[in-house]
């Protein structure tokens, strides 16, 4: 491994520790969108560059753009898994509605019969 590579792998090393250490809560979707597309990325623009013989700007530009493409991935996945709660949510309500209306249901027909007798 050369020179390059060694510092290059230290030092995307190290912002990755930086980056996953400074979160003080889990990852979104669209922060794990974000990170795995620049991961991706620059694992690609470095093979890229390597073969032109720029690994290092090569991972940096695949990098950029991995978590570019990465995040607006993930934001989209947030996005439905939102509306996917916010309509589970709504179908919980209604179904404590219904069960609270068949409840009262119940009660009236028990006061009915009583009524009758």
């Amino acid at each position: 491994m050369t020179t390059e590579r060694r510092i290059f792998a230290g030092l995307a090393t190290l912002v990755l520790l930086l980056v996953l250490g400074g979160c003080s809560q889990p990852l979104s979707t669209r922060e794990k969108g974000t990170l795995v597309g620049g991961g991706l990325g620059a694992a690609s623009g470095a093979i890229i560059g390597s073969a032109v013989g720029s690994p290092g700007a090569g991972a940096a530009i695949g990098g950029a753009v991995g978590a570019l493409g990465g995040g607006l991935v993930g934001d989209q996945l947030q996005g439905q898994e939102h509306r996917t709660a916010q309509q589970q949510e709504q179908i919980e309500q209604e179904d404590r509605e219904i069960q609270r209306q068949h409840r009262e249901l119940e009660r009236l027909e028990r006061e009915k019969y009583e009524g009758e007798y």
